[in-house]
């Protein structure tokens, strides 16, 4: 279980291509208080450490996984957002995450709003119904607010989020441009809640 708050930004070492593809990435943590087995979320995609040693950690991904992440995610020297699993206690300072990944959306475009930036994303209809004004959303692993949504013609859904400064500084979110692919995680109270209302209507 995760909050979405990112703690660090690691970067992908090297990718070897085994039975699954194992990915070292480098790391500010203090890996000899990451225990073996333990889950990190890497850009919003909850993996487990296999392997570590001072400055680095390395994971297993799976074909699924790489099948259902975004574009060019599992690449040498790309960056990905961290954040250890939470423990009981901790302040839970942006919402409950999974680290599981619901979905991928294309950035639409990126526009100064103050000092903030404002995001469009694009997200295939299937996760429409979870999407709601000043709901939460997880891009990348970052627990974030939605804006406003628009349901479009042809059926795919537009939804927006500011970046503050701070935002910017401490994620990869601050890269963002046009075209850029990001890993969606839905708010798991919405999926719990549509599923309950899927069963009330039968």
């Amino acid at each position: 279980m995760f909050t979405g708050i990112v703690s660090d930004i690691g970067t992908i070492r090297s990718v070897e291509q085994r039975g699954d593809t194992r990915v070292v990435i480098d790391t500010a943590y203090d890996t000899a208080t990451v225990d073996l087995g333990a889950s990190i979320a890497c850009s919003g995609v909850c993996l487990t450490v296999v392997d570590k040693g001072a400055g680095f950690f390395a994971v297993d991904v799976s074909h699924e996984t790489i099948s259902r992440t975004a574009t060019d995610q599992w690449v040498e020297g790309r960056r990905l957002n961290l954040e250890r699993a939470m423990k009981l206690g901790d302040e839970l300072g942006g919402h409950i995450v999974t680290g599981h990944v619901d979905g991928v959306a294309d950035v639409l475009g990126v526009c100064p709003d103050g000092d903030s930036h404002r995001v469009g994303f694009r997200v295939p209809a299937s996760l429409a119904p979870f999407l709601a004004p000043k709901g939460s959303v997880t891009v990348d692993g970052v627990s974030l607010t939605v804006n406003e949504v628009t349901d479009q013609d042809g059926g795919e859904t537009h939804f927006a989020v500011n970046l503050i400064p701070h935002t910017q500084a401490v994620t990869t979110l601050g890269d963002l441009a046009q075209g850029s692919t990001v890993n969606i995680e839905i708010d798991v109270l919405a999926r719990y809640l549509q599923r309950m209302e899927h069963y009330r209507g039968r």
